[in-house]
This record gives structure tokens, C-alpha cells and sequence, in this order.
């Protein structure tokens, strides 16, 4: 058994609150910026003071329509000025915050609402709207707005009869112990649960991890660009460390116009997912090869891999330097400038990212701290940190978080972070929390003596062959992903003679791999799954993989699917996680086949 804690920063006070900071910050500097808003005119600053404005009006409109103490409110919407004006108003009204992903499902939507005894939901668009009122029925005494038929007008104007004593005496009465908000996991398997998080759960997750792990990167004055969901936890931990840290926080919703936003608000930092970093890497090398040059781009991949490990090793050589800053001046400056210009770190967060892409990204300039956490944990648990970074780990435990590896591998940790239990699920709760307070993650790790963690891969995921061979499919999948005609692959291979795979293809790369071949770059995908030609391509991918584990290990057989797993597809969370049983279940005569 492994253990390694680190000590907390200092206690949380019981009377100690996510929004004190806010009050704090209004007095002693309301004229900071704190947002930049985005309008047809451009990114708009939004003072301390502005913000706190409509927080207000709105934490008034909630009380004055009968918003109680400590009851729930929904949230649906995408990641928006008004998600995060909306989040904090609910909280200044000393109630709770349920967060629903935009993506969601009348039936999610309304097990959400029904499980957490929701009052109210508020809402971004008409589409958003008719998705609560199709479960109405089910819910009887839900109030409903739409922020985009005028919700925070309606709000301002209800609450203009509520005084500032009134929300002053709901401050008073929250507590650190009080429930800030209920997030849904994102549910892989089965129904998501409800997991409660209080105030000294979300203030000991946000000051462990940057006012203690990233304190030397998360400085006011610097900026960030948010456009993952704020329904995930570390979007809502990005959130607070934001407005605590004076840290100038914008938002963008819009995927397809993402590269032109980050090119507009210019960052200086960007929490994503491995697979937004797996994309941006993808779409460089599709556009190189789309320009003949893919030759080019493939060998500075490698000069920036080969820099970053010489990093760890006593330092790149005079040659390396030099091949390394011709590369810089032709492709990586290049790369940068997709994601904004300024940006110099990166968090990354949902998934472990890999050592391949963790040496890429710090090859080319930009340092990508891996974070690992869960709901249940707020977030980040562990994370790496300047002078604290292992590529292909996921850094160490951030301050106040004890993690301990099990005797059969798995990965438990404990602290003021952790929440006490499920919502409405003692059965769950026995089933994550044991008797000493440990959370069991479920996840299978390794701890070095520095206290770097290494995630290995999921107890529930871990494949066992009929011939009695463990097998990771993590290793296997983050190695065959980096192929730039790979979009998604599943291990599969549970009491079965063999290891197999089931690939999609990239469809933003398959055309220009087509005319590359020569080929019609319109030819469709169900005309590509059994081509000799794509087969070859994927069996690069797969041979590559094959490279990093034992033959008993090693992907025998694959098949190329003609759909993508997606979010839309039921295929993965809205956090970009693969729902492995779901496409077991989709894809079982297919899985079948392989073995036949």
C-alpha cells in the first residue's frame, strides 16, 4: 500500500463561503475587471462592481418569487456570462445550484430536476425551454425562465421589492457546511447520481489547486477563455478561482467559432480535455499534409517531443536547440497562434492526456498541467504544478488531499475536498466511501516517492482475456488516437481468446486524406470501413500501440465503424468520456464478428 498527503494551506472557517470573496472584492476594488464579455462590438470589459450588479438583481428576483434557503435551482445552459451570473446569484440567495449539461435529454433533464426536488430551472434557449416543459407534467410546481426571452430582466424587476438586508440575512444563514450545488455525474454507466458538494468541499478544491498548486500561474491580471460545459466541476473550480484570484475570466459557447474567439480574447491560460488538445494536434497535421507538408510537420513533431524529454534529462543539446528554434519559427509559432498567442500553460483535466501529447504541447511552448479528480472530489485531487511536472503522470496530491493506493491497485483518496455521500443513494455511498472516510475512485493507479500519480487505467474497464491476461485498454487507445485518421477506438477483449478494437475515422481529416489518395474527397464513410487502403492506415495506428505492450496484450483484430461515437450518439458523456458499456451493448454483433 502507497499513501501521499499534503498538508492544507490553512482551515476553512464554518461561517466561510464561496461568495464572501465576491463581497470582499466589491469593497475593496469594484472597479476591476474582472469579465470580458463578448457583444457585437467586440470583447467588452465587465467590472467587479457590474458583475456584482447583476448577481444581485438576480439573487433578489429568486428570493422575491420564493427561492428559499438551501433549496435547488437548475441550470441549463451553455457556457455564458449569464451561467456564471446565474450560478452566483443562486448562491447569494443561500440556495443551490443544480447544474444540467445543455446536451441533455427530456428524460436526464427530468430525473435531474425531479431527484434533486428542483423549485426552479432556468434556461438558455427556446430549445433548452421545451425540453423542461415536455416533463413538466412530472414535475408539478417548477418554475421556469429562459435567458434568452428576457430571464434576467424578469428577475431584476421581481426583485426590485427585496432589500440588501434580505440577502445579507440568507448570506448569514449559509454556512461552510451548507450544500452549494448537487452536480449530476455525467453517468457512463446506469443513471447519474447526485453528488452534493458544500461550500468547504468547493473551497478546499479551489485553494488546494490554484491558490496552492497553480499559485505561481494563477496571478490577477491574467486571463482565461472558458468553453467547456460549466455543468462539469472543473469549469464551476475555474469559476471560482477566477473571481477569487482576480483572474479575467470570458466565455464561449460556440465550438465551430472557437479558434476565431481565442484569436480575439488572446488567453493567457485554457482549461480543456485531452480530446480538444488531441484535435488540435489532429487538425495541424491534417492541414500540413493538406499543404504537402506533412513530411515537415512530422519531424517537428518529434524535434518537439525529443526537446521536451531532454528537459527531464540534463537538457537539449546545442543541436536539438537549434533544430528546435527553426521548428519554432515554422510550425510551432504556427500552432500557438490557433490557440490564441499568449497562452503559455494549460490545464488539462476529464482524462488522463498521455505522455505523447504532454511532451508535444511542452515542445512547442506550451505546458499543459495535468489535473485528476472526480465529481465526488470537486475536481482536482492531484495536479501538476511549475517545477512539479512528470509527463505521463498526473501530478501529485494538491494541498489537503491524502491519496492512497489500494492493495489491488486502486486509487483512494481523502480530505476537506471529498464530498460525504450521494444524494438520495445511500447504497451508492457505502459503495465509494468506506467506514475511515476514503473515497474509492474506481480508477487503477501507481504513486512514485515524490507522490506523482500515474492513472493506469479503470477497475470496471480493465480487460481480462479468456486466457487470464489484464489488460489496460487506456495504453492501447491514447497511443492509436494520435494517428491523424483515428478518431475514436475502443478496446474490447473481456473473456474473450483476444484483444480487438472497434475504430472510427476522423471526418475532418478524411478528406484530405482522400485526395492525398487521389481519390474523391466525397467518397462516403460506408463506402471506406472495409477498403484495403484505410485498413492499411489504421493498421499503422494499431501497430503503433501494439508497440507498447506484451504480444498477449497486443490488438489481434480490429473493425472500422461507420458512425462516430459522440454525445448526440449516446456514445459519450458530455465530458467526452467513453461510455463503454453503451457501445458494447450498440456495437455487440460487430463485436461479435471479431470473433467469429
Amino acid at each position: 500500500m502507497q499513501e501521499f498527503a499534503a498538508p492544507a494551506l490553512g482551515e476553512i472557517d464554518d461561517d466561510d463561503t464561496v461568495v464572501d470573496h465576491l463581497f470582499d472584492t466589491l469593497s475593496s476594488d469594484p472597479t476591476r475587471v474582472s469579465f470580458r464579455r463578448q457583444t457585437a462590438a467586440g470583447w467588452q470589459p465587465v467590472t467587479h462592481e457590474d458583475f456584482m450588479r447583476a448577481v444581485t438583481a438576480a439573487a433578489k428576483g429568486l428570493v422575491a418569487i420564493g427561492v428559499g434557503q438551501g433549496d435547488r435551482v437548475g441550470l441549463m445552459a451553455r457556457t455564458r456570462y449569464e451561467w456564471t451570473v446565474m450560478d452566483y446569484a443562486v448562491l447569494v440567495a443561500g440556495a443551490v445550484t443544480v447544474p444540467i449539461y445543455e446536451t441533455s435529454s427530456a428524460d436526464q433533464v427530468r430525473w435531474i430536476l425531479s431527484d434533486s426536488g428542483a423549485v426552479a430551472v432556468v434556461v438558455e434557449t427556446a430549445e433548452h425551454l421545451a425540453t423542461v416543459e415536455s416533463v413538466l407534467p412530472d414535475l408539478p410546481g417548477l418554475t421556469t425562465w429562459c435567458i434568452e426571452d428576457g430571464a434576467m430582466d424578469v428577475l431584476t424587476e421581481a426583485g426590485t421589492a427585496v432589500g440588501d438586508a434580505t440577502l445579507a440575512e440568507r448570506r448569514a444563514q449559509t454556512r461552510a457546511s451548507s450544500v452549494a450545488t448537487i452536480i449530476y455525474t455525467s453517468g457512463t454507466t446506469g443513471r447519474p447520481k447526485g453528488c452534493p458538494l458544500t461550500h468547504r468541499n468547493m473551497l478546499a478544491a479551489v485553494s488546494g489547486a490554484l491558490s496552492g498548486a497553480l499559485r505561481e500561474v494563477f496571478l490577477p491580471g491574467r486571463s482565461t477563455l472558458l468553453f467547456l460545459p460549466l455543468a462539469h466541476v472543473m469549469g464551476r473550480d475555474i469559476q471560482f478561482g477566477c473571481t477569487n484570484q482576480g483572474v479575467v475570466m470570458g466565455h464561449s459557447h460556440d465550438i465551430p467559432r472557437l479558434v476565431d474567439d481565442l484569436g480575439e480574447f488572446r488567453p493567457d491560460f485554457l482549461l480543456s480535455v485531452p480530446r480538444v488538445f488531441e484535435k488540435v494536434y489532429n487538425m495541424a497535421s491534417a492541414k500540413a499534409a493538406e499543404e504537402g507538408k506533412g513530411r515537415i510537420f512530422d519531424i517537428a513533431v518529434a524535434t518537439a517531443v525529443e526537446y521536451s524529454q531532454a528537459l527531464d534529462t540534463g537538457g537539449p543539446s546545442v543541436w536539438l536547440r537549434l533544430r528546435h528554434a527553426v521548428f519554432d519559427r515554422l510550425v510551432y509559432a504556427k500552432l500557438r497562434a490557433r490557440l490564441g498567442g499568449n497562452v503559455s500553460w494549460a490545464l488539462s483535466a476529464g482524462a488522463p492526456l498521455g505522455a505523447r501529447l504532454g511532451h508535444f504541447y511542452r515542445g512547442i511552448g506550451i505546458t499543459i498541467y495535468e489535473a485528476y479528480g472526480m465529481t465526488e472530489n470537486c475536481g482536482p485531487a492531484t495536479m501538476s504544478s511549475p517545477g512539479h511536472v512528470k509527463v505521463g503522470s498526473v501530478g501529485r496530491p494538491i494541498p489537503g488531499c491524502t491519496i492512497r493506493i489500494a492493495d489491488d491497485g486502486e486509487v483512494l483518496m481523502r480530505g476537506e475536498h471529498v464530498f460525504s455521500g450521494y444524494w438520495n443513494n445511500t447504497e451508492a455511498t457505502r459503495e465509494t466511501i468506506d467506514e475511515d472516510g476514503w473515497l474509492h475512485t474506481g480508477d487503477i493507479g501507481e504513486l512514485d516517492e515524490q507522490g506523482f500519480l500515474t492513472i493506469t487505467g479503470r477497475k470496471k474497464d480493465l480487460i481480462v482475456t479468456a486466457g487470464g491476461k489484464n489488460v489496460a485498454p487506456a495504453v492501447l487507445e491514447d497511443i492509436a488516437r494520435a494517428h491523424r485518421l483515428v478518431s475514436q477506438i475502443m478496446v474490447v477483449g473481456d473473456n474473450r481468446p483476444f484483444v480487438a478494437a472497434l475504430v472510427t475515422l476522423d471526418r475532418e481529416f478524411l478528406p484530405t486524406w482522400l485526395e492525398l489518395q487521389q481519390r474523391p474527397a466525397d467518397t462516403p464513410v460506408e463506402a471506406l470501413v472495409d477498403d484495403p487502403a484505410v485498413r492499411a492506415e489504421v493498421q499503422v495506428a494499431i501497430d503503433a500501440a501494439n508497440a507498447a505492450v506484451s504480444r498477449a496484450e497486443s490488438i489481434r483484430a480490429f473493425t472500422i465503424l461507420v458512425e462516430d461515437f459522440s454525445i448526440e450518439s449516446g456514445h459519450l458523456t458530455p465530458s467526452m468520456k467513453l461510455k463503454r458499456s453503451v457501445v458494447a451493448t450498440d456495437h455487440a454483433g460487430t463485436i461479435d464478428d471479431l470473433y467469429a
